[in-house]
Protein backbone atom coordinates (compact mmCIF):
# COMPACT_ATOMS: atom_id res chain seq x y z
CA UNK A 1 0.00 0.00 0.00
CA UNK A 2 1.23 3.34 -0.55
CA UNK A 3 0.70 5.77 2.43
CA UNK A 4 2.12 6.48 5.70
CA UNK A 5 1.00 6.59 9.44
CA UNK A 6 1.31 9.41 11.46
CA UNK A 7 1.94 8.27 14.98
CA UNK A 8 2.73 10.27 17.81
CA UNK A 9 4.80 10.15 21.13
CA UNK A 10 1.35 10.83 22.92
CA UNK A 11 -1.94 11.87 22.84
CA UNK A 12 -2.71 15.70 21.57
CA UNK A 13 0.53 16.09 19.65
CA UNK A 14 -1.05 17.00 16.40
CA UNK A 15 -1.70 13.98 14.77
CA UNK A 16 -5.18 14.79 13.57
CA UNK A 17 -4.30 17.69 12.34
CA UNK A 18 -1.20 16.71 10.61
CA UNK A 19 -2.99 14.05 9.00
CA UNK A 20 -5.74 16.44 7.79
CA UNK A 21 -3.05 18.91 6.10
CA UNK A 22 -1.43 15.80 4.37
CA UNK A 23 -4.82 14.71 2.89
CA UNK A 24 -5.60 17.96 1.53
CA UNK A 25 -1.99 18.16 0.46
CA UNK A 26 -1.76 15.39 -1.63
CA UNK A 27 -5.55 16.32 -3.29
CA UNK A 28 -4.24 19.49 -4.13
CA UNK A 29 -1.68 17.62 -6.15
CA UNK A 30 -4.16 15.65 -8.20
CA UNK A 31 -3.98 12.01 -5.80
CA UNK A 32 -7.01 10.33 -4.77
CA UNK A 33 -6.22 10.12 -1.34
CA UNK A 34 -7.69 8.68 1.95
CA UNK A 35 -7.44 9.24 5.50
CA UNK A 36 -7.34 6.14 7.68
CA UNK A 37 -7.73 5.30 11.50
CA UNK A 38 -8.14 1.46 12.15
CA UNK A 39 -9.67 2.24 15.96
CA UNK A 40 -10.67 5.85 17.13
CA UNK A 41 -11.98 6.66 20.33
CA UNK A 42 -13.96 9.52 20.69
CA UNK A 43 -17.36 10.52 21.42
CA UNK A 44 -17.17 13.09 18.73
CA UNK A 45 -18.26 11.65 15.88
CA UNK A 46 -19.84 11.76 12.19
CA UNK A 47 -22.27 10.34 10.27
CA UNK A 48 -21.59 9.59 6.80
CA UNK A 49 -24.32 9.87 3.87
CA UNK A 50 -25.18 6.10 4.21
CA UNK A 51 -26.22 7.35 8.05
CA UNK A 52 -23.13 4.69 9.50
CA UNK A 53 -21.40 6.44 12.45
CA UNK A 54 -17.35 7.14 12.52
CA UNK A 55 -14.62 9.22 14.01
CA UNK A 56 -15.26 13.18 13.59
CA UNK A 57 -11.64 13.76 12.83
CA UNK A 58 -11.73 11.38 9.76
CA UNK A 59 -15.12 12.79 8.61
CA UNK A 60 -12.89 16.06 8.25
CA UNK A 61 -10.04 14.73 7.01
CA UNK A 62 -11.93 13.24 4.31
CA UNK A 63 -13.53 16.88 3.46
CA UNK A 64 -9.65 17.50 3.16
CA UNK A 65 -8.76 15.11 0.95
CA UNK A 66 -12.11 15.87 -1.09
CA UNK A 67 -13.45 12.62 -0.96
CA UNK A 68 -16.83 11.47 0.41
CA UNK A 69 -15.96 9.73 4.37
CA UNK A 70 -16.69 6.55 4.45
CA UNK A 71 -16.74 3.07 7.54
CA UNK A 72 -14.08 2.23 5.86
CA UNK A 73 -11.64 4.99 7.19
CA UNK A 74 -12.64 4.13 10.40
CA UNK A 75 -13.64 0.85 10.95
CA UNK A 76 -13.70 0.62 14.81
CA UNK A 77 -14.98 3.42 16.71
CA UNK A 78 -15.07 3.33 20.74
CA UNK A 79 -17.57 5.75 22.34
CA UNK A 80 -16.62 5.62 26.22
CA UNK A 81 -20.11 5.32 28.13
CA UNK A 82 -18.08 5.18 31.97
CA UNK A 83 -14.82 4.74 32.97
CA UNK A 84 -14.74 1.18 32.13
CA UNK A 85 -17.21 0.59 29.45
CA UNK A 86 -16.92 1.61 25.55
CA UNK A 87 -19.11 1.01 22.88
CA UNK A 88 -17.79 -0.50 19.69
CA UNK A 89 -19.02 1.02 16.71
CA UNK A 90 -17.85 -1.26 13.93
CA UNK A 91 -18.27 -0.02 10.02
CA UNK A 92 -20.63 2.50 11.81
CA UNK A 93 -23.07 0.04 13.42
CA UNK A 94 -23.44 -0.36 17.23
CA UNK A 95 -21.60 -3.50 18.04
CA UNK A 96 -21.94 -4.41 21.79
CA UNK A 97 -20.83 -2.28 24.70
CA UNK A 98 -17.60 -3.82 26.15
CA UNK A 99 -15.40 -3.20 29.59
CA UNK A 100 -11.69 -2.75 28.10
CA UNK A 101 -10.91 -6.13 29.00
CA UNK A 102 -13.58 -7.76 27.00
CA UNK A 103 -12.67 -5.75 24.54
CA UNK A 104 -9.12 -6.90 24.59
CA UNK A 105 -9.77 -11.09 25.46
CA UNK A 106 -12.78 -11.15 22.53
CA UNK A 107 -12.71 -8.50 20.01
CA UNK A 108 -9.02 -8.71 18.80
CA UNK A 109 -9.28 -11.10 16.50
CA UNK A 110 -12.34 -9.34 14.95
CA UNK A 111 -11.20 -6.48 15.54
CA UNK A 112 -7.67 -7.71 13.00
CA UNK A 113 -10.42 -8.76 10.09
CA UNK A 114 -12.26 -5.39 10.31
CA UNK A 115 -8.83 -3.78 9.97
CA UNK A 116 -7.62 -5.98 7.04
CA UNK A 117 -11.03 -5.40 5.01
CA UNK A 118 -11.09 -1.62 5.52
CA UNK A 119 -7.15 -1.54 4.00
CA UNK A 120 -8.51 -4.24 1.49
CA UNK A 121 -11.00 -1.44 -0.29
CA UNK A 122 -9.39 1.48 0.43
CA UNK A 123 -6.21 0.09 -1.23
CA UNK A 124 -7.75 -0.83 -4.32
CA UNK A 125 -9.86 2.50 -4.75
CA UNK A 126 -7.16 5.86 -3.53
CA UNK A 127 -3.81 6.24 -4.73
CA UNK A 128 -2.52 6.97 -1.29
CA UNK A 129 -3.97 6.44 2.44
CA UNK A 130 -2.73 8.56 5.46
CA UNK A 131 -3.28 7.00 8.48
CA UNK A 132 -3.16 8.05 11.46
CA UNK A 133 -1.95 6.27 15.00
CA UNK A 134 -3.22 7.23 18.46
CA UNK A 135 -1.72 8.10 21.74
CA UNK A 136 1.67 6.68 22.04
CA UNK A 137 2.63 3.23 20.05
CA UNK A 138 4.77 2.22 23.22
CA UNK A 139 1.93 1.67 25.80
CA UNK A 140 3.99 -1.37 26.78
CA UNK A 141 1.18 -3.16 28.83
CA UNK A 142 -1.10 -2.95 26.03
CA UNK A 143 1.14 -3.04 23.11
CA UNK A 144 0.97 -7.00 22.67
CA UNK A 145 -2.63 -6.68 21.53
CA UNK A 146 -2.83 -3.00 19.97
CA UNK A 147 -5.25 -2.12 17.09
CA UNK A 148 -4.20 1.30 15.72
CA UNK A 149 -0.13 1.40 15.88
CA UNK A 150 2.31 -0.25 14.81
CA UNK A 151 0.29 -3.58 14.52
CA UNK A 152 -2.03 -1.85 11.78
CA UNK A 153 1.61 -0.29 9.87
CA UNK A 154 2.84 -4.12 9.49
CA UNK A 155 -0.68 -5.08 8.15
CA UNK A 156 -0.25 -2.15 5.31
CA UNK A 157 3.27 -2.37 5.28
CA UNK A 158 3.41 1.35 5.58
CA UNK A 159 6.49 3.60 6.77
CA UNK A 160 5.95 5.57 10.09
CA UNK A 161 6.06 9.46 10.68
CA UNK A 162 6.66 9.84 14.61
CA UNK A 163 5.06 13.31 15.60
CA UNK A 164 6.19 15.25 19.17
CA UNK A 165 4.54 18.30 20.53
CA UNK A 166 7.28 20.54 21.69
CA UNK A 167 5.11 22.95 23.50
CA UNK A 168 4.48 20.62 26.42
CA UNK A 169 8.36 20.44 26.89
CA UNK A 170 10.89 17.39 27.26
CA UNK A 171 10.36 16.79 23.05
CA UNK A 172 13.71 15.22 23.10
CA UNK A 173 13.32 12.73 25.73
CA UNK A 174 10.00 11.87 24.52
CA UNK A 175 11.08 11.05 20.79
CA UNK A 176 14.41 9.01 22.07
CA UNK A 177 12.17 7.20 24.46
CA UNK A 178 9.23 6.15 22.22
CA UNK A 179 12.24 4.63 19.72
CA UNK A 180 13.91 2.90 22.50
CA UNK A 181 10.86 1.39 23.45
CA UNK A 182 9.70 0.00 20.16
CA UNK A 183 11.24 -3.44 19.05
CA UNK A 184 14.05 -3.66 16.66
CA UNK A 185 11.53 -4.72 13.80
CA UNK A 186 9.19 -1.48 14.53
CA UNK A 187 11.72 0.85 14.78
CA UNK A 188 12.79 -0.05 11.41
CA UNK A 189 9.58 1.10 10.30
CA UNK A 190 10.24 4.80 11.51
CA UNK A 191 11.29 6.92 8.74
CA UNK A 192 11.43 10.59 10.15
CA UNK A 193 10.67 13.02 12.77
CA UNK A 194 7.98 16.13 12.59
CA UNK A 195 8.48 18.61 15.58
CA UNK A 196 4.90 20.42 16.21
CA UNK A 197 3.76 23.15 17.63
CA UNK A 198 6.90 25.40 17.34
CA UNK A 199 6.58 28.70 18.90
CA UNK A 200 9.63 31.26 18.33
CA UNK A 201 12.65 31.79 15.84
CA UNK A 202 13.19 28.17 14.29
CA UNK A 203 16.96 29.14 14.14
CA UNK A 204 16.94 28.48 17.77
CA UNK A 205 16.06 24.66 17.11
CA UNK A 206 18.91 24.46 14.70
CA UNK A 207 21.47 22.47 17.35
CA UNK A 208 18.10 20.46 18.41
CA UNK A 209 17.94 19.56 15.14
CA UNK A 210 21.01 18.08 14.42
CA UNK A 211 21.43 16.03 17.82
CA UNK A 212 18.07 14.72 17.23
CA UNK A 213 18.96 13.69 13.90
CA UNK A 214 22.32 12.51 14.63
CA UNK A 215 20.90 10.52 18.05
CA UNK A 216 18.13 8.69 16.27
CA UNK A 217 19.40 8.47 12.77
CA UNK A 218 16.39 9.68 11.09
CA UNK A 219 15.78 13.11 8.91
CA UNK A 220 13.68 15.34 10.38
CA UNK A 221 10.46 15.52 8.09
CA UNK A 222 9.57 19.14 9.34
CA UNK A 223 9.51 21.84 12.44
CA UNK A 224 5.74 23.00 12.46
CA UNK A 225 4.72 26.20 13.84
CA UNK A 226 1.59 26.70 16.46
CA UNK A 227 -0.85 27.79 14.47
CA UNK A 228 -4.27 28.73 15.18
CA UNK A 229 -6.63 26.71 12.93
CA UNK A 230 -10.43 26.11 13.11
CA UNK A 231 -10.42 22.82 12.30
CA UNK A 232 -12.52 20.42 13.77
CA UNK A 233 -10.99 18.43 17.03
CA UNK A 234 -10.82 14.76 18.29
CA UNK A 235 -9.40 14.78 21.62
CA UNK A 236 -11.08 15.98 24.74
CA UNK A 237 -7.93 17.06 26.67
CA UNK A 238 -7.82 20.14 23.13
CA UNK A 239 -11.87 20.74 24.23
CA UNK A 240 -11.53 23.77 26.32
CA UNK A 241 -8.08 25.05 24.49
CA UNK A 242 -10.32 25.43 21.23
CA UNK A 243 -12.81 27.85 22.88
CA UNK A 244 -10.56 30.39 25.23
CA UNK A 245 -8.38 31.80 22.19
CA UNK A 246 -10.28 34.72 22.06
CA UNK A 247 -13.12 37.28 24.17
CA UNK A 248 -16.76 38.11 22.84
CA UNK A 249 -19.30 40.79 23.51
CA UNK A 250 -21.61 37.36 24.17
CA UNK A 251 -21.09 35.06 26.23
CA UNK A 252 -22.06 31.20 25.91
CA UNK A 253 -21.78 28.79 28.85
CA UNK A 254 -21.00 25.23 27.68
CA UNK A 255 -21.64 22.28 30.48
CA UNK A 256 -19.06 20.26 30.11
CA UNK A 257 -20.60 16.96 31.20
CA UNK A 258 -18.08 14.12 31.60
CA UNK A 259 -19.28 12.07 29.07
CA UNK A 260 -19.75 14.80 26.29
CA UNK A 261 -20.11 14.19 23.09
CA UNK A 262 -19.84 15.97 19.17
CA UNK A 263 -18.89 19.15 20.54
CA UNK A 264 -17.84 20.43 17.48
CA UNK A 265 -21.79 21.59 17.64
CA UNK A 266 -20.27 24.37 19.19
CA UNK A 267 -16.89 25.41 17.22
CA UNK A 268 -18.93 27.65 14.98
CA UNK A 269 -19.08 30.09 17.71
CA UNK A 270 -15.20 30.03 16.54
CA UNK A 271 -15.92 32.05 14.13
CA UNK A 272 -18.39 34.21 15.82
CA UNK A 273 -17.77 37.35 18.11
CA UNK A 274 -19.02 35.05 21.11
CA UNK A 275 -16.94 33.96 24.14
CA UNK A 276 -17.64 30.43 24.42
CA UNK A 277 -16.91 29.41 28.28
CA UNK A 278 -17.33 25.23 29.62
CA UNK A 279 -18.27 24.96 32.96
CA UNK A 280 -18.31 22.03 35.22
CA UNK A 281 -19.65 23.81 38.42
CA UNK A 282 -22.66 25.52 38.75
CA UNK A 283 -21.36 28.33 40.44
CA UNK A 284 -19.73 28.77 37.41
CA UNK A 285 -22.69 29.55 35.38
CA UNK A 286 -23.26 33.30 36.12
CA UNK A 287 -25.42 35.12 33.94
CA UNK A 288 -24.35 34.55 30.21
CA UNK A 289 -26.70 35.35 27.15
CA UNK A 290 -27.22 31.20 26.57
CA UNK A 291 -26.74 27.77 28.47
CA UNK A 292 -26.19 25.14 26.33
CA UNK A 293 -26.43 21.34 27.21
CA UNK A 294 -24.35 19.65 24.59
CA UNK A 295 -24.60 15.94 23.50
CA UNK A 296 -23.84 13.13 26.08
CA UNK A 297 -23.10 9.24 25.58
CA UNK A 298 -24.50 8.71 28.63
CA UNK A 299 -27.79 10.70 29.14
CA UNK A 300 -28.49 9.24 32.93
CA UNK A 301 -25.32 8.99 34.33
CA UNK A 302 -24.72 12.61 33.58
CA UNK A 303 -27.80 14.21 34.34
CA UNK A 304 -26.90 12.74 38.25
CA UNK A 305 -23.87 14.62 37.73
CA UNK A 306 -25.94 17.79 36.72
CA UNK A 307 -27.81 17.22 39.65
CA UNK A 308 -25.49 16.13 42.16
CA UNK A 309 -23.33 19.24 41.52
CA UNK A 310 -26.73 22.04 41.64
CA UNK A 311 -27.25 22.48 38.02
CA UNK A 312 -30.72 21.80 38.59
CA UNK A 313 -31.91 24.81 40.27
CA UNK A 314 -28.89 27.46 38.93
CA UNK A 315 -30.88 26.66 35.22
CA UNK A 316 -34.00 26.81 37.19
CA UNK A 317 -33.47 30.25 38.32
CA UNK A 318 -31.15 31.22 35.18
CA UNK A 319 -34.87 30.76 32.90
CA UNK A 320 -36.78 32.45 35.59
CA UNK A 321 -34.38 35.31 35.36
CA UNK A 322 -34.98 35.66 31.50
CA UNK A 323 -32.52 33.20 30.40
CA UNK A 324 -32.09 31.04 27.56
CA UNK A 325 -31.15 27.45 27.46
CA UNK A 326 -30.77 25.01 24.50
CA UNK A 327 -30.59 21.04 25.06
CA UNK A 328 -28.88 19.30 22.47
CA UNK A 329 -29.68 15.42 21.92
CA UNK A 330 -28.31 14.03 25.23
CA UNK A 331 -28.79 17.49 26.62
CA UNK A 332 -32.61 17.87 25.29
CA UNK A 333 -33.43 14.72 26.74
CA UNK A 334 -31.89 15.69 30.34
CA UNK A 335 -34.59 18.88 29.77
CA UNK A 336 -37.48 16.66 29.90
CA UNK A 337 -39.30 15.77 33.06
CA UNK A 338 -39.19 12.13 33.13
CA UNK A 339 -36.76 9.41 31.15
CA UNK A 340 -37.30 5.99 31.07
CA UNK A 341 -34.77 3.03 30.15
CA UNK A 342 -36.97 0.08 30.10
CA UNK A 343 -33.78 -2.02 28.09
CA UNK A 344 -31.07 -0.62 30.20
CA UNK A 345 -29.89 0.67 26.29
CA UNK A 346 -28.27 4.03 28.04
CA UNK A 347 -27.80 2.44 31.81
CA UNK A 348 -27.42 -0.90 31.53
CA UNK A 349 -30.29 -1.05 33.99
CA UNK A 350 -33.48 -2.41 32.75
CA UNK A 351 -36.61 -0.17 34.24
CA UNK A 352 -34.51 2.62 35.10
CA UNK A 353 -36.77 5.61 35.75
CA UNK A 354 -35.58 8.82 36.81
CA UNK A 355 -36.90 12.59 37.23
CA UNK A 356 -35.19 14.60 34.32
CA UNK A 357 -34.76 18.59 34.81
CA UNK A 358 -38.37 19.65 34.21
CA UNK A 359 -38.36 22.39 31.11
CA UNK A 360 -39.60 20.81 28.99
CA UNK A 361 -42.60 18.69 29.12
CA UNK A 362 -42.18 15.56 27.66
CA UNK A 363 -41.04 12.40 28.23
CA UNK A 364 -37.91 10.64 27.20
CA UNK A 365 -37.64 6.52 26.41
CA UNK A 366 -34.41 4.89 25.62
CA UNK A 367 -34.79 2.40 23.04
CA UNK A 368 -32.14 -0.58 21.76
CA UNK A 369 -31.57 0.78 18.30
CA UNK A 370 -29.77 3.38 17.52
CA UNK A 371 -31.13 6.63 15.70
CA UNK A 372 -28.27 7.55 13.45
CA UNK A 373 -29.24 9.56 10.40
CA UNK A 374 -28.60 13.20 8.12
CA UNK A 375 -31.07 15.39 8.35
CA UNK A 376 -32.65 18.19 6.36
CA UNK A 377 -35.85 20.19 6.90
CA UNK A 378 -36.65 23.89 8.28
CA UNK A 379 -37.98 25.66 11.50
CA UNK A 380 -41.11 24.77 12.56
CA UNK A 381 -44.09 27.31 11.62
CA UNK A 382 -44.54 27.29 15.22
CA UNK A 383 -41.54 29.57 16.03
CA UNK A 384 -42.45 31.74 13.39
CA UNK A 385 -38.90 32.12 11.80
CA UNK A 386 -38.41 30.52 8.10
CA UNK A 387 -35.63 29.12 7.09
CA UNK A 388 -33.52 25.61 5.99
CA UNK A 389 -31.68 23.19 8.35
CA UNK A 390 -30.04 20.50 8.19
CA UNK A 391 -27.34 18.63 10.52
CA UNK A 392 -27.30 14.64 11.99
CA UNK A 393 -28.97 12.22 14.42
CA UNK A 394 -27.12 10.46 16.71
CA UNK A 395 -29.27 9.03 19.94
CA UNK A 396 -30.99 5.85 21.43
CA UNK A 397 -33.75 7.63 22.76
CA UNK A 398 -36.89 9.08 21.65
CA UNK A 399 -38.83 12.19 23.17
CA UNK A 400 -43.17 12.47 23.12
CA UNK A 401 -45.24 15.34 24.62
CA UNK A 402 -48.43 14.07 26.57
CA UNK A 403 -50.06 17.56 25.39
CA UNK A 404 -49.75 19.75 22.13
CA UNK A 405 -46.35 21.75 22.12
CA UNK A 406 -44.57 24.14 19.93
CA UNK A 407 -41.76 21.99 17.84
CA UNK A 408 -38.27 23.49 17.12
CA UNK A 409 -37.84 21.78 13.73
CA UNK A 410 -39.77 20.34 10.78
CA UNK A 411 -38.03 17.92 9.24
CA UNK A 412 -39.31 15.82 6.56
CA UNK A 413 -42.91 14.93 6.87
CA UNK A 414 -42.23 14.91 11.42
CA UNK A 415 -42.14 17.93 13.81
CA UNK A 416 -38.87 17.44 16.09
CA UNK A 417 -37.58 19.35 18.83
CA UNK A 418 -38.75 21.92 21.27
CA UNK A 419 -39.34 25.59 21.34
CA UNK A 420 -40.33 26.95 24.18
CA UNK A 421 -40.37 30.48 26.27
CA UNK A 422 -40.26 32.06 23.15
CA UNK A 423 -37.41 30.57 21.79
CA UNK A 424 -35.41 31.00 25.31
CA UNK A 425 -36.22 27.20 26.15
CA UNK A 426 -35.31 24.93 22.60
CA UNK A 427 -34.66 21.63 22.51
CA UNK A 428 -33.69 19.25 19.84
CA UNK A 429 -31.62 15.94 18.42
CA UNK A 430 -30.25 17.61 15.80
CA UNK A 431 -26.72 17.76 15.76
CA UNK A 432 -24.71 20.64 14.02
CA UNK A 433 -27.61 22.64 14.52
CA UNK A 434 -25.90 25.70 14.86
CA UNK A 435 -23.41 24.90 12.06
CA UNK A 436 -26.06 26.24 9.74
CA UNK A 437 -25.08 29.91 8.94
CA UNK A 438 -28.91 31.41 8.83
CA UNK A 439 -29.96 29.80 11.84
CA UNK A 440 -26.81 30.68 14.39
CA UNK A 441 -26.79 34.19 12.88
CA UNK A 442 -30.45 34.77 13.65
CA UNK A 443 -30.48 32.80 17.46
CA UNK A 444 -27.32 35.26 18.14
CA UNK A 445 -28.25 38.24 16.81
CA UNK A 446 -31.68 37.85 19.05
CA UNK A 447 -29.28 37.59 21.94
CA UNK A 448 -27.31 40.53 20.93
CA UNK A 449 -30.35 43.16 20.71
CA UNK A 450 -31.82 41.50 23.92
CA UNK A 451 -28.02 42.48 25.28
CA UNK A 452 -28.52 46.43 23.32
CA UNK A 453 -25.66 45.37 21.08
CA UNK A 454 -26.12 45.72 17.26
CA UNK A 455 -26.98 42.91 14.84
CA UNK A 456 -24.04 41.04 12.79
CA UNK A 457 -24.08 40.07 9.08
CA UNK A 458 -24.29 36.48 8.31
CA UNK A 459 -20.80 34.91 8.09
CA UNK A 460 -20.67 32.04 5.66
CA UNK A 461 -18.87 28.66 7.43
CA UNK A 462 -19.29 26.16 4.30
CA UNK A 463 -17.65 28.88 2.26
CA UNK A 464 -14.85 29.03 5.17
CA UNK A 465 -14.63 25.20 5.47
CA UNK A 466 -12.66 24.86 2.17
CA UNK A 467 -10.53 27.89 3.03
CA UNK A 468 -9.28 26.83 6.66
CA UNK A 469 -7.74 23.47 4.66
CA UNK A 470 -5.89 25.09 2.54
CA UNK A 471 -4.73 27.57 4.76
CA UNK A 472 -3.50 24.89 7.03
CA UNK A 473 -2.37 23.35 3.99
CA UNK A 474 -0.48 26.39 3.08
CA UNK A 475 0.38 27.12 6.58
CA UNK A 476 2.59 24.03 7.13
CA UNK A 477 3.81 23.04 3.79
CA UNK A 478 6.69 25.87 4.04
CA UNK A 479 7.44 24.02 7.12
CA UNK A 480 7.76 20.27 5.55
CA UNK A 481 10.35 18.61 3.57
CA UNK A 482 7.64 18.15 0.98
CA UNK A 483 9.89 15.63 -1.44
CA UNK A 484 11.18 13.82 1.69
CA UNK A 485 8.00 13.29 2.37
CA UNK A 486 6.17 12.28 -0.83
CA UNK A 487 9.40 9.93 -1.14
CA UNK A 488 8.49 8.12 1.81
CA UNK A 489 4.97 7.77 1.34
CA UNK A 490 5.40 6.71 -2.36
CA UNK A 491 8.21 3.70 -1.91
CA UNK A 492 7.41 0.41 -2.70
CA UNK A 493 8.56 -1.41 0.38
CA UNK A 494 9.58 -0.21 3.85
CA UNK A 495 13.15 -1.26 4.17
Amino acid sequence: MKGVMIQGTASDVGKSLIVTALCRLLANEGYAVAPFKSQNMSNNSYVTMEGKEIGRAQGAQAEAARTEASVWMNPILLKPRSDQHAEVIQFGTSYRTLSGKDYRESYYEMGIESIERALDHLQQNYDVVVMEGAGSPVEVNLKDRELVNMKVAEMADVPVILVADIDRGGVFASIVGTLELLDAHERKRVKGIIINKFRGDPALFEDGITWLEERTGLPMIGVLPYVEHHVEGEDSLSLTDRFTQKKGALEIVVIQLPFVSNYSDMEPFNDEDVTVRWVQRSDEVGDPDAVIIPGTKSTIRDLDWLKDRGFNDVLQSYIARGGSVIGICGGYQMLTETLIDPYGADTGESGKTVKGMGLIPAQTSFHKEKTTVRASGSLHSATNLAMPIEGYEIHLGETRFAHTSKPFLQIEDRPEGYYGEDGRVIGTYLHHLFHNDEWRTAWLNRLRTRKGLPQQEQINRANMKEKTYDHLANQLKPHLNWELMKSIMFQRECQ
